[in-house]
């Protein structure tokens, strides 16, 4: 599923190629695939210029010039493609907005998860949704307010997005071994040293996403995600168990809220 550095990545790219352009039509293959009618979207939009962007979590919001705001939702497996009308249309374009320069933005929906509709207010929106504050946005005080008035093991904590919004899976995995917190840690019993080190984490990681591209082979060495990555991690032995970066201890499995996670139970304790 396209995580925070996905959609941001997808975000500078809607920028890069997509704004201040008219906007002459917009076809949709499946109207499933709207979370408002296509009447009201194309009635909205057409006539109109995507004039500015912003992301909040795994959301992208794009501003018009007068119209409602056009959320897109990337779901399972969504991305974008600019492409020249003279070219055929991507595979999976079934959302394709035509612009007046003879360009065109197509929203990439190969297993139809993805949603695009309108919005009056992103606030309203993400008060509806709770959809809590950004991860890059978040401050140590919040985030450590956000986790001590909770019980649970805080890997399930962090992956509520009225907790924080934008990480997912892998990203808390990574976030909890940088910060050197075992992930069944109950949520309450943070400190406000443990949220410093999480909040040093959390931007860490995702600034590390970001500046890659979410391109996860070309991490950092010390990044724990490579245990993910049996064949291709620079950690993987003979016996196909994974070191820990830290070089003194075999990277765990075991589930935490019913996912899949990876940690080091030396760099990690539970305590």
């Amino acid at each position: 599923m396209p995580e925070l550095p996905e959609v941001e990545t997808y975000r500078l790219y809607l920028e890069g190629t997509s704004m201040h352009q008219r906007i002459e039509n917009i076809e949709v293959e499946d109207p499933k695939l709207l979370t408002t009618t296509y009447a009201a979207l194309t009635d909205a939009l057409v006539g109109r210029m995507f004039t500015d962007t912003r992301r909040v979590g795994k959301n992208l919001f794009v501003m018009t010039d007068g119209a409602p705001i056009v959320h897109f939702h990337f779901g399972m497996t969504g991305d974008l493609a600019y492409y020249h009308n003279s070219l055929p249309r991507p595979r999976f374009a079934r959302i394709v907005f035509g612009f007046a320069g003879g360009f065109s933005l197509g929203f990439l929906c190969p297993r139809k998860f993805e949603r695009i509709g309108l919005v009056e207010s992103i606030e309203a929106h993400l008060l509806r949704k709770k959809i809590g504050v950004d991860a890059l946005d978040i401050t140590p005080e919040v985030l450590f307010e956000n986790l001590r008035r909770r019980k649970s093991p805080i890997k399930s904590v962090l992956l509520d997005q009225t907790t924080v919004a934008g990480i997912g899976n892998w990203i808390v995995d990574e976030v909890l071994f940088q910060a050197k917190v075992h992930p069944e840690k109950n949520a309450g019993t943070v400190t406000i040293g443990d949220a410093e080190r999480l909040h040093a984490a959390i931007q860490k990681v995702l600034q590390t996403a970001i500046a890659r591209e979410a391109n996860y082979g070309q991490f950092p060495t010390d990044f724990i995600i490579h245990a993910r990555q049996w064949g291709a991690s620079p950690y993987a032995q003979a016996d196909r168990h994974l070191q820990c970066p830290c070089g003194k201890a075999a990277v765990a499995q075991s589930r935490v809220g019913g996912r899949a996670t990876y940690f080091c139970p030396l760099c990690q304790i539970n305590g």
